[in-house]
């Protein structure tokens, strides 16, 4: 398990000086070294599946996304459970933007990431789970939600469609932790809650302030410990969003899914 030391959290840091006292924009604390004395083995590439053979089922966008290269995360690595926000209603949006999609995908390699993070949560915490809410966001789909949003106050939390986001090149994901019975391990707001209290870059002072609890703050350390160590970038404004690469590495590495 993760060993934060929370009774007497700010004595524990006391040695990084009064700017340090509260929390500042920009700066996170520094989360514990992952284990990495038993590095997990990193698959082979996968192989593309041949359309042909998909299920009947298989829905127009989903066979887009394969035939643009991108892969199911769960063929990967069957364990990291999967719940869409997008194509439920349950979301910011309050409508379901992927249709019958129910399968994440992302680009291979970044698959391949998230699959030794939740190798590192096993080894860590066998009991918990990755439980991915959006991984790759074709342009079309960032098109449906602006439509949403455009002109309301939601707009700023979407990235409109000509600039893209990172989950239009299949290279971010959201994700959440999940325990044996599949319940989520709580993190202090929901996904998708855009307010201070979902920002890692406010944690240790809404910590001081007990707005957030240390079982809380452990569950977003313990999740940002694990993605860190596969190699990913946390982000200051969302708990659950996790970037594979910067924005010109990703552009140079990938083409945006259409």
């Amino acid at each position: 398990m993760l060993i934060v030391c929370f009774a007497g959290l700010m004595a524990c840091r006391g040695n990084t000086g009064p700017e340090h006292s509260q929390s500042q924009p920009g700066q996170l604390p520094e989360l514990p070294a992952a284990d990495t004395s038993k590095p997990a083995a990193r698959p082979e590439e996968p192989e593309l599946l041949d359309l042909s053979v998909l299920e009947a089922d298989t829905s127009e966008l989903e066979r887009a996304l394969i035939a643009q290269g991108l892969v199911d995360v769960q063929q990967i690595e069957p364990s990291i459970q999967v719940d869409l926000k997008y194509a439920s209603t349950d979301n910011f949006l309050g409508e379901n933007v992927y249709g019958t999609l129910r399968r994440c995908y992302l680009q291979p390699e970044v698959a391949q990431m998230l699959q030794q993070a939740q190798t590192l949560l096993r080894q860590e915490t066998p009991s918990l789970s990755l439980i991915v809410f959006d991984g790759v966001r074709p342009r079309s789909v960032q098109m449906k939600m602006w439509e949403i949003v455009k002109g309301t106050p939601q707009q700023e939390y979407v990235a409109p469609p000509g600039s893209g986001s990172m989950h239009n090149y299949g290279a971010a994901v959201d994700l959440g932790l999940v325990n044996e019975e599949g319940e989520l391990l709580d993190m202090g707001t929901p996904f998708d809650y855009f307010g201070p209290l979902a920002q890692p870059r406010y944690e240790m002072q809404y910590l001081k302030s007990g707005e957030l609890t240390p079982e809380q703050l452990q569950n977003r350390w313990l999740l940002r410990k694990v993605m860190k160590a596969a190699g990913f970038q946390v982000i200051l404004s969302e708990w659950w969003h996790f970037n594979a690469y910067d924005r010109k590495i990703t552009r140079q590495k990938f083409h945006i899914v259409e």
